[in-house]
């Protein structure tokens, strides 16, 4: 399974915005702790809003921030939406063009190790990526001034 650099980053920000503690943050303050393009972040950030996942606040004291506790964003419900049906194999797509599809297994197979995947994840929450004790160290990784 490969999860997309827009996955990792939609992660990434709400690791960043759980470890602020629920503090205002601008894509700014992100985009130069991850060393990340902000215009990249930009968009991600819009999904992650729709989604309800954040609440962005436009202004001049705007900024974003998580939209629920760490504990209820499930990681495999978010690599889910997030992810764009992400195709292991041709056979995924509606583009399909494989000539020996009828036959292959190839597809069912695939399907149940990707449902393993997300199964998986689906055990875990934005907490349990934090853990305990790596939070003091992702404050200082991430120079996140926490008030």
């Amino acid at each position: 399974m490969h999860i997309t650099r827009y996955t990792d980053y939609s992660l990434r920000i709400l690791i960043y915005l759980a470890i602020n503690k629920q503090q205002l943050t601008t894509i700014n303050d992100i985009a130069v702790s991850y060393n990340i393009s902000k215009n990249h972040l930009m968009k991600i950030v819009q999904q992650l809003n729709q989604q309800g996942y954040i609440i962005a606040t436009r202004g001049k004291n705007g900024g974003i921030r998580l939209n629920h506790p760490t504990n209820e964003i499930n990681i495999g419900e978010l690599v889910r939406q997030v992810e764009d049906k992400n195709k292991l194999v041709e056979c995924f797509g509606e583009d399909n063009q494989c000539v020996i599809t009828p036959s292959c297994q190839l597809k069912n197979i695939f399907a149940q190790a990707q449902e393993s995947f997300f199964k998986t994840l689906d055990s875990y929450t934005l907490q349990d990526l934090l853990g305990q004790e790596q939070q003091n160290t992702l404050t200082d990784l991430l120079a996140i001034k926490v008030l």
